[in-house]
């Protein structure tokens, strides 16, 4: 582990170490422990009692967040010409098809969703090891591959997100700013939470929530105590 920053020893000292803070609390010591100059990242890690190589404990979902993430989002829509009109109106920042196709072969990426058809989808296959790595695949379980683009596009703009655990059984997700209140990060920590409860897999055994930790992009984590999540 590198040296400690001044920021970073002065952050740390602003948390209990060991301690498992009520949700509220935790928002509030991630507040003050933040350092940065710039709006962070508000972020969650959920360490789940589940095996991700076996299929029928892999946990995906997604969340609207109640207080959005506070981010600008850019939307690709993919569709035929009879959607464009409602995707643009909707919201989305770049809508078309076989131009924006040609654009992703050539390496183009720069948005962070992309929203498309089942018609679309096939078109989109060959294009997988390109947006695969980088997140960008639309996937019906995620609600990125429907016929209702528009509707689709404003659960985007307003803080839909979609999440899944990794091969280590933790789900991370940015679920906010360090601008919001302590409230709006609360609110938003607690739908998250509930959303991977209400997932939780049946063939999952003993503690299913093991831990949570909250964090500004380069802060400190905190830990939660779970049983604070239902207060």
């Amino acid at each position: 582990m590198g040296k400690l920053t001044k920021n970073q020893k002065l952050a740390l000292a602003k948390i209990e170490p060991g301690k498992a803070y009520t949700l509220n609390e935790a928002a509030a010591k991630v507040k003050e422990a933040s350092f940065e100059k710039f709006d962070p990242s508000f972020d969650i890690d959920v360490r789940l009692g589940v095996d991700p190589r076996k299929a029928d404990q892999m946990v995906r979902g997604v969340v609207s967040l109640p207080n959005g993430t506070g981010k600008q989002v850019r939307v690709l829509v993919l569709c035929g010409p009879d959607a464009e009109a409602a995707a643009k109106e909707a919201g989305a920042d770049y809508v078309g098809l076989d131009e924006y196709l040609q654009k992703i072969k050539e390496g183009w990426t720069d948005v962070d969703v992309i929203i498309t058809q089942p018609s679309v989808m096939g078109k989109l296959g060959p294009l997988g090891r390109i947006l695969g790595p980088r997140g960008l695949m639309p996937n019906p379980k995620s609600g990125t591959v429907i016929m209702d683009v528009a509707k689709a596009v404003k659960e985007v703009k307003q803080g839909k997100i979609d999440f899944k655990v990794d091969k280590t059984g933790i789900v991370h997700a940015s679920i906010g700013k360090i601008s919001f209140s302590e409230k709006a990060m609360t609110e938003n920590a607690k739908e998250f939470i509930n959303t991977l409860i209400k997932l939780k897999p049946a063939t999952s055994k003993g503690t299913y929530i093991k831990s949570i930790y909250l964090s500004s992009t380069m802060g400190p984590g905190v830990k939660v105590d779970p049983k604070s999540v239902a207060e």
